[in-house]
């Protein structure tokens, strides 16, 4: 069953992270306290509700802990985003997702329960959505509307194997770049290179190939 996602608060970066979930094909709801704000994105999401997220009475009427991952992206109001959190840890949601407006701000969200803070000044709300698809994706650098870059880690079923047997461009579309392996970088790897635990594959190739890679890697 395809991940389903939350996403509180549908500013410039929630709305980002929603659409680039959206057009991959996942199930997303946003919610925001603003209407209009909900308005404005009622194409880019499966399902929109306007509510009071510190509310948890409201929370558990929109069913929250049914999602996989929820995305708390709460513009400038610190003190909800923190009561966002806490709230949404409580009622033991699966994975929360928190922006944050600095480095104190993460550090309190971490402490009350967020499993992962992110930056947007740092963090692109399509690279995210990415990272959120799979645990496997370290970075997502779009080049062109259509394609793009990922780093994603090897998972455990291509260690030992080389890069002819695990053969990504007749499966997915998607060619190996380069391997992060330790502190090397190799760029152009030949096909006989041996996959290790923990190396890095650096693919292009369009968004829909690298997104079936991803889930599948």
């Amino acid at each position: 069953m395809s991940k389903q996602f939350a996403v509180i608060g549908m500013g410039r970066f929630g709305s980002s992270v929603a659409h680039a979930l959206y057009e991959m094909g996942y199930e997303v709801m946003g919610i925001d306290e603003d209407e209009e704000r909900i308005n404005e994105n009622i194409q880019n999401v499966t399902h929109s509700v306007a509510a009071d997220s510190t509310d948890e009475m409201a929370l558990r009427e929109i069913g929250i802990r049914n999602f996989d991952v929820v995305v708390v992206s709460i513009g400038a109001d610190i003190q909800a985003s923190i009561l966002t959190v806490l709230i949404l840890k409580e009622m033991g949601v699966k994975k929360i997702v928190a922006k944050a407006q600095n480095e104190r701000h993460g550090q309190v969200l971490y402490k009350v329960g967020a499993d992962r803070v992110v930056f947007p000044e740092r963090d692109m709300g399509i690279r995210v959505a990415h990272n959120l698809i799979s645990a496997n994706v370290l970075d997502f650098i779009e080049l062109a509307e259509d394609y793009s870059v990922a780093e994603v880690v090897v998972s455990h079923s291509m260690v030992g194997q080389s890069l002819r047997d695990i053969d990504v461009r007749a499966k997915y579309g998607v060619n190996v770049i380069a391997i992060k392996s330790n502190q090397s970088f190799n760029i152009s790897p030949g096909p006989d290179i041996v996959l290790q635990h923990d190396d890095v594959l650096v693919v292009i190739g369009h968004n829909m190939d690298l997104k079936e890679f991803e889930e599948k890697a």
